[in-house]
């Protein structure tokens, strides 16, 4: 949205914006998006801008807000110095324990000596004696160690502890305290999404009531396949896709509680300012979506590769008229796979956002993430390795559990944080340079405001005038030489004339 400068009542406001700039400039952009298009009129427009206002996404120049008064005309608004958001998330101290994991090193009472399991110590000088003594002919007595055998509440307790440090450190926060309470995350539904699993990687129940009823299913495949449905033998009538659809949208529609949970809501909200960074984004909703019940995690495979299918078909007909197909399904299912509890309006939004993004990488979202299923295997297997005892040492040499970050100094993290700070505003003033579109003089005022504000930043892109001028050839032109006859004549000193009258 264009900024400038404003007169209201004999008075300047910078940087603010008039209602009706405001409808211009959001009718363009929705009606060039393809989750929108053309369609898009400007009273929806201005009802969009009404629930800006209402939101505290903008704000009036008075800095009044919360309320839909906003119409199409002359008053001028403003952005809020705060985003309405959550702030982003913020990176962890590195070398700082994320989250402990769990214990079983503790004996049970009753355990026997040959089943105590030991901890792992750094090694002295006395142990390596004692370790390598055979070399100089002295054998000390050693007998095997077994650890306590894990249980499956265990493994699922690892799975549990391991997948949330993961999660947190992809998400870059101090503690997932933040946007969920782990109480609440069941960890037999994290083992259970990421081994009941068929060829197609769609999760398999164990209990089968909670399983899709038998028409929903079937009427899904039909439009997922379509035009290959013959063998369900369905009627071809004129229409028929449109009322399978509707069914299909009636049924997700009576939903009480969202695919993605009310309580796992801030944490794909916090996913969505990952979007940029894009392997990132897909590895923290792959994990987020572990935690999920495996009736519900089922149901969104099933539900976004159908609609993912029947947007990325050229041969579906149309399902609307006035509605492009893939907008429709946005529109459709954008509740019952995302909303909080709570029902505030940007969520219709924030859900739009997240289901375009779901439907452009369901393949990769929703199958398990391989590398953090290879490193708890890898960490279970190590607790149960058989382990070696010397007589009179009481512990023993074992590998540490897998690290999920390293220590790095203060001067590389304080440049890692002005590196990455700084790399969006470089992209901007970048931006701001190069565009053509604007005006020498609009671009030169944008320039100085950029200076003022980041001067370091500015520095690097333009360090002399020299690389600053060439954005501007035309005032780099060779002005014409002075004459220098003009400048030989003597100063005259100024006479007083009488003037000629007639």
């Amino acid at each position: 949205m264009p900024l400038r400068k404003h007169r209201c009542r004999f008075k300047s406001y910078e940087r603010c914006f008039k209602a009706s700039e405001a409808v211009d400039c959001l009718h363009e952009l929705l009606g060039s998006n393809q989750n929108f298009g053309p369609e898009v009129t400007r009273n929806q427009t201005v009802k969009l801008l009404k629930k800006f206002l209402k939101n505290h996404v903008i704000e009036d120049i008075k800095g009044r807000w919360g309320t839909e008064d906003f119409q199409d005309d002359g008053h001028l608004y403003r952005f809020p110095p705060s985003s309405p958001l959550k702030s982003y998330p913020k990176k962890p101290s590195c070398g700082k324990e994320v989250i402990k994991f769990p214990d079983w090193n503790e004996p049970k009472a009753g355990t026997s000596q040959e089943h105590t399991p030991v901890k792992s110590v750094m090694m002295n000088s006395e142990m390596w004696y004692k370790r390598h003594s055979i070399a100089i002919g002295e054998v000390p007595a050693c007998k095997l160690v077994f650890r306590r055998e894990l249980t499956q509440r265990n493994i699922e307790e690892i799975w549990k502890s391991m997948t949330l440090s993961r999660l947190q450190k992809v998400l870059g926060l101090d503690s997932l305290d933040e946007v969920l309470d782990t109480k609440l995350v069941n960890s037999k539904h994290i083992v259970q999404n990421a081994y009941n699993v068929n060829k197609q990687g769609i999760v398999t129940l164990e209990d089968k009531s909670k399983e899709l009823p038998h028409w929903i299913l079937s009427a899904m495949k039909c439009l997922a396949n379509w035009p290959s449905c013959s063998d369900l033998k369905q009627p071809t009538y004129s229409g028929f896709e449109r009322d399978v659809f509707k069914t299909i949208v009636d049924y997700f529609g009576q939903t009480k509680e969202p695919l993605l949970t009310f309580h796992f809501f801030d944490v794909f909200v916090s996913v969505l300012g990952l979007l940029q960074k894009h392997s990132k984004a897909i590895e923290a909703f792959q994990i987020s979506c572990l935690l999920l019940p495996p009736e519900n995690r089922k149901r969104l495979q099933l539900l976004v590769r159908m609609m993912a299918r029947i947007s990325f078909n050229k041969d579906f007909p149309p399902l609307s008229e006035s509605v492009r197909t893939r907008t429709l399904m946005v529109q459709a299912f954008s509740r019952c796979i995302l909303c909080s509890k709570d029902e505030m309006d940007l969520d219709e939004l924030l859900a739009a956002k997240l289901v375009s993004f779901l439907m452009d990488n369901y393949q990769e979202i929703l199958s398990v993430p391989s590398t953090l299923k290879s490193s708890i295997e890898e960490h279970v297997v190590h607790l149960q390795r058989v382990q070696i005892k010397y007589a009179g040492a009481d512990t023993d040499v074992t590998f540490p559990p897998p690290s999920f970050c390293h220590q790095i100094s203060t001067d590389e993290f304080e440049y890692q944080r002005a590196t990455g700070s700084q790399e969006p505003l470089a992209a901007l003033l970048e931006e701001i340079a190069m565009n053509k579109e604007i005006s020498v003089k609009d671009k030169k005022k944008k320039l100085k405001q950029f200076q003022k504000s980041y001067p370091e930043v500015y520095r690097v892109r333009f360090p002399t005038p020299e690389t600053e001028a060439v954005l501007f050839p035309e005032e780099n032109k060779q002005k014409p030489p002075i004459l220098m006859w003009a400048l030989k004549k003597p100063f005259q000193p100024f006479h007083r004339t009488r003037s000629f009258r007639m």
